[in-house]
């Protein structure tokens, strides 16, 4: 048994960089919290017999809660959980175990699995605990190594098209699963703050690994969505040279319609179904209107209002797009121009350069 408890990994820099999959024996409610992108939850226990066990052992001890727990993960439950690992690691044999201090529960999973399956199965040393610290200690500025550099632009510029064409880009609006506006959410969920910091440690560690210069960031500010940057690291990227991407209000106007419009209502037909998915797209969209209704002031929402809802209807009847354009300029002139035109203005010196998608992208692949 000493081998077994023995057969720990430690190496976190490894797990990032070769994708090494976790099994987290976490209870669900532990899991949900914050977990690492590579981990799928398949727990010794579930939330109501962690519970119970939790009572046990305030009231009676360590030793009469391992007994309780191994009680209620007994027989044909505990068969069921031996098999969900077993079949997990058909798929993934190079699998770490993982609970939360590395201790206990990741130990008996690690008992139960040789015993039948055959594999000693490393558990994560220190568990999730440790590899959070680790993760957490990557999002401090003094451990980035490349320039940030903010590429800046009116709202519809493209920039996160102009970006995902070069390799030192950290896209925070994917690992926040939003676009970074009033507008910006998706049909799925953003994750928790705990998974958005781990996922960006993560997209930091492989930055750092392939040892860029420069690291480009989309001028978000330090919120995206729910989800926020650590205080310290959002002065670190916004001390780095401002770029500013210029383009057309009409082909803004054109790159808002397929995002926000197009794209957006097929990945709501995708998540809601044919009959409700466009309902649901107009719907989100006019909440979103309605929570900047006092920045835009009454008589400018009630006019966005109005034409969305006549190039809504038109759609329905027609099946065409065009009439989107008409609330998508109003928004775009009146309402986010003027907001980026002053924030720009009071960063005006960090501007080191301008210009269109050709000229952003040479400069930024020639930086040195």
């Amino acid at each position: 048994m000493k081998d077994i408890y023995n057969n720990t990994f430690d190496e976190f820099h490894k797990i990032i960089m070769d994708d090494i999959p976790l099994i987290d024996v976490r209870a669900p409610i532990e899991y949900n919290r914050g977990s690492f992108k590579n981990a799928i939850n398949l727990p010794l226990m579930i939330d109501e017999e962690r519970h119970l066990v939790g009572l046990c052992y305030k009231k009676e001890g360590n030793e009469a809660a391992v007994e309780l727990g191994h009680q209620l993960v007994s027989g044909k439950v505990r068969q069921e959980r031996i098999e969900a690992w077993a079949s997990y690691l058909t798929l993934y044999p190079n699998s770490l175990l993982c609970c939360f201090r590395g201790g206990l529960r990741s130990q008996i999973s690690q008992q139960w699995i040789l015993e039948n399956t055959g594999m000693n199965l490393p558990r994560l040393h220190g568990g999730y605990k440790a590899f959070r610290n680790f993760l957490i200690d990557a999002l401090n500025p003094a451990a980035q190594r490349s320039k940030p550099v903010i590429l800046g632009g009116y709202t519809g510029s493209g920039k996160t098209i102009l970006l995902k064409e070069l390799d030192n880009f950290i896209d925070l609006e994917d690992l926040a699963n939003h676009r970074g506006s009033s507008f910006g959410h998706y049909t799925l969920p953003q994750p928790t703050q705990i998974n958005f910091e781990n996922n960006l440690a993560y997209a930091l560690i492989q930055h750092k690994n392939k040892q860029h210069k420069h690291m480009v960031l989309e001028d978000e500010g330090r919120n995206v969505g729910k989800c926020f940057l650590p205080k310290d690291l959002a002065q670190h990227f916004n001390s780095g040279q401002l770029v500013v991407l210029e383009t057309p209000l009409e082909e803004r106007i054109h790159l808002t319609l397929v995002e926000y419009v197009l794209l957006a209502q097929e990945k709501h037909v995708v998540a809601f179904g044919q009959e409700f998915g466009l309902q649901e797209w107009y719907t989100s969209i006019t909440e979103s209107m309605d929570k900047i209704k006092k920045r835009l002031g009454s008589e400018r929402h009630s006019q966005v209002r109005i034409a969305l809802d006549c190039a809504y209807t038109d759609q329905m009847k027609t099946g065409k797009y065009d009439g989107h354009t008409n609330w998508i300029n109003i928004l775009l002139q009146e309402y986010y121009d003027p907001m980026y035109a002053h924030q720009l203005q009071k960063r005006i010196e960090k501007i080191s350069f301008k210009g269109n998608a050709q000229e952003i992208l040479d400069y930024l692949k020639n930086l040195v």
